[in-house]
């Protein structure tokens, strides 16, 4: 019996249903199958797309999608508990026509391109939940539907079914569970009105900020935090290790409580009201954290393969999902057309990855990961930097000056950091942020 598809697509984010779009272009017959009663409907994420990877598949993306504001300020902060020092950089460089990335809502920006893959051919089943694979012969020869006895068939399937992928599992293609490798995220949405926004963040127009938080404004925790300004809202949320929030017995709810009485935080979202709050496990493995990527009948791609890049100075995935899946499509297409849909042929998918932004962007970055999550650089060098600037800028004449050679030894000191530490710390930050 000859299979009424030629690819399946399991979850239609922005790796699926790019995946979908690309391969029902290239002429073959996709379904692409959503749990959610709508493309979008069950992903939390309200943060800031670098969608360049559209450009080529989607020209005229930036006019059509449903984006809220261009990011013109990028904000980097350190935290501790009670105070904040932030790198404020701003430039009319990434102001149209050249923006360098927008702030999205995900079940808007989903829904949206679900329907470009159905506009080029794909078929899109929603409140449809995928129960494991269907497998023959050692080989994934389609899915099985949740609740039913229904099997879908198809030669090949991409799993594109979200962080800690099930099927990647079913699969083989993920080793062991490492906590370390995820992080929980939590976020609310905060409505403040359009002007209000723009006044306190210092914007016009559709001018929009993205504010990355490092430290401990969040409580004893390593994790980190996230604002996003939309329309008239904005997106605060903090992403946090599972075993510290399971040990600390802390829900991410709280978290995020703590944070919006920040004193960096507060004054920004003053008078808000909470329209949203949603939680989700997000990746956090780096490059040791990506799964293999394909299996005889099966690839994966984004979240469900572990692409995400989370290092403090960057915060990237959806354009790793955009990537990857497009990727995983140009592959589709060539295994079934040449019908052969094994290892040998299913391995041009991760040459193309190879040579593409997406693994040669993590594999850059993959000493960054494991350094950010060091307790010396979420708590120490925060506490350590916004010491230093204090003491510089107190202005106390009861007794000299300080140098600033002898602030830095009394706040190491007071951080319990060893001159040696902190050179170490140093070359494995360069090692990692900065030289090849």
């Amino acid at each position: 019996m000859t299979a009424a598809h030629d690819l399946i697509v399991v979850g239609a984010g922005p790796a699926g249903s790019t995946a979908a779009l690309c391969a029902a272009r290239a002429g073959l017959r996709v379904l692409l199958l959503e749990r959610g009663e709508t493309a979008g409907a069950k992903n939390m994420y309200g943060g800031a797309l670098y969608g360049s990877p559209l450009d080529a598949l989607i020209p005229d993306w930036t006019s059509r999608a449903p984006l809220e504001r261009h990011i013109t300020r990028r904000v980097t902060m350190f935290m501790t508990p009670d105070g904040s020092v932030s790198l404020d950089f701003r430039s009319r460089a990434f102001a149209p026509p050249t923006p360098n990335g927008y702030t999205v809502l995900r079940p808007l920006f989903d829904a949206w391109l679900a329907d470009e893959a159905v506009r080029a051919g794909a078929q899109l089943a929603t409140s449809t939940l995928v129960a494991g694979l269907l497998q023959r012969e050692g080989r994934v020869v389609g899915v099985r539907i949740a609740g039913t006895d229904e099997a879908i068939e198809a030669p090949l399937v991409i799993a594109a079914d979200g962080v800690n992928s099930f099927l990647a599992k079913e699969a083989g293609l993920v080793g062991k569970y490492r906590p370390e490798a995820f992080e929980v995220g939590a976020k609310q949405v905060i409505r403040l009105g359009r002007a209000v926004l723009e006044e306190r963040f210092g914007l016009t127009g559709d001018e929009g900020a993205d504010i990355e938080m490092i430290g401990s404004g969040i409580g004893d925790i390593i994790g980190g935090a996230f604002l996003y300004t939309n329309r008239d809202s904005v997106a605060l949320g903090i992403v946090a290790e599972i075993g510290a929030l399971s040990e600390s017995r802390t829900r991410p709810f709280d978290l995020i409580e703590n944070l919006k009485r920040h004193p960096a935080i507060e004054p920004l979202i003053r008078g808000g009201t909470q329209v949203e709050y949603s939680a989700h496990m997000v990746s956090a493995g780096g490059w040791d954290g990506i799964s293999r990527l394909h299996a005889p009948g099966l690839m994966v791609t984004g979240d469900a393969a572990g692409l995400m890049l989370g290092v403090g100075l960057y915060f990237e995935g959806v354009n790793y999902a955009i990537g990857s899946g497009a990727a995983a499509a140009e592959t589709a297409a060539e295994a079934i057309r040449a019908g052969d849909v094994g290892d040998r042929m299913l391995s041009g998918y991760r040459r193309r990855m190879e040579r593409g932004f997406v693994l040669r962007d993590l594999k850059a970055f993959r000493r960054a990961t494991p350094l950010i999550h060091r307790r010396r650089f979420q708590v120490a060098y925060p506490a350590l930097v916004q010491g230093i600037v204090e003491d510089v800028y107190r202005v106390d004449n009861s007794r000299p000056k300080r140098k600033v050679a002898a602030i830095v030894r009394r706040r190491l000191r007071q951080q319990h950091v060893s001159l040696r530490g902190l050179v170490r710390d140093g070359l494995d930050a360069l090692r990692a942020f900065v030289f090849e």
